[in-house]
């Protein structure tokens, strides 16, 4: 998609000397309206020229030597252009690789500051709107055929998860992607594998596992790690796994004692991570009123909420006849300033 030599064509046509004409059409229209200097000079254009089509306002600068044919508002994705352009040879990556590759319907992905990567060998300073970062083994990371060309999909996502601000994030990140069936938990797991340095490998590694093997053992292991024992609550048994229609296995946590059982949901859900998460938190709450003796757990509740979760489980299991108490553990200080 994208040529620096002189057989490109740049977008026009405009005059050059006396009569000759240089047609930068093609240009224009593969790189959505946006072309850099050097291009143009490539092409035949001389500097004098392409000054006075900036100066004309046929060409409107966005980055030092990279320009967009209108003055109207750029677009994402000449934005995108633009930030490639500017880094040369770049590519797309992290949120703006998957924006890219998600379509415009991923609103929350098209902010105006893109993110770009270059050869880890480079130094290039960011400029305004342009976030670059440097990355080992760039050039077998990169598909050079799109437009603007990007780092892979399933290498973004894994980007993405890795520097999420939350493990709740980083699960939604992952569900995302497998929901959309843009990937697989198991191509995700092959990448991360063969990758040699990433943040959060083994957690990444443990739930990508799970979603392959169809079981939630990293849910199960942070409920008990996170919500159970520093709490005082009571553990229960675990029953035999059951599988859904989609494949994947449940393990519930029975407590016949006080007529309870909690369900560890440890699913990847298209699009609506968040969403989902609000969604046990109510059931919890309902359970918490009486409303409910089941209760069902996700993430959220046991990664990011755990101290409230065990506050709210020992509530429920007090309600049915425990005569225990949820105490606090040294995290809960910690939980509860953060939701404050």
């Amino acid at each position: 998609m994208l040529s620096t030599g002189r057989s490109e064509r740049v977008a026009g046509p405009r005059r050059r000397r006396d009569h000759e004409v240089v047609d930068f059409s093609g240009l224009q229209r593969d790189q959505d309206g946006v072309v850099a200097r050097r291009q143009l000079i490539g092409e035949g254009l001389s500097p004098t020229v392409v000054a006075k089509l900036v100066r004309r306002g046929d060409l409107v600068p966005l980055h030092p030597g990279v320009y967009v044919d209108h003055n109207g508002p750029p677009t994402w994705q000449q934005h995108a252009w633009a930030a490639v352009l500017h880094a040369w040879p770049s590519a797309l990556c992290l949120g703006s690789a998957l924006r890219a590759a998600e379509g415009p319907g991923r609103r929350d992905r098209a902010t105006r500051q893109i993110h770009v990567a270059i050869d880890g060998e480079r130094r290039l300073h960011d400029v305004p709107g342009v976030v670059v970062h440097r990355m080992t083994g760039f050039g077998g990371r990169v598909q050079w055929n799109t437009g603007p060309p990007r780092v892979r999909y399933d290498e973004s996502v894994l980007d993405v998860a890795a520097g999420a601000r939350s493990d709740l994030d980083a699960v939604a990140t992952l569900a995302d992607a497998v929901g959309a069936r843009r990937t697989t938990a198991a191509r995700l797991l092959g990448r991360l594998r063969a990758r040699k340095r990433i943040a959060r490998r083994e957690w990444l590694e443990a739930v990508l596992s799970d979603v392959a093997e169809g079981t939630c053992s990293v849910l199960e292991h942070s409920y008990q790690s996170r919500v159970v024992r520093p709490h005082g609550l009571p553990q229960g048994s675990l029953q035999a796994p059951s599988r859904a229609t989609s494949g994947r296995v449940y393990r519930d946590v029975d407590h016949p004692e006080l007529g309870l059982k909690v369900e560890l949901d440890g699913r990847l859900f298209h699009t609506a991570t968040q969403d989902r998460d609000r969604d046990l938190e109510r059931d919890l709450d309902a359970a918490v009123d009486g409303a409910a003796a089941t209760v069902r757990l996700g993430f959220g509740q046991a990664h990011e909420r755990a101290c409230s979760t065990a506050a709210k489980l020992g509530a429920v299991m007090n309600r049915l006849g425990w005569s225990g108490q949820a105490h606090p553990c040294p995290a809960c200080a910690t939980e509860r300033d953060a939701a404050a």
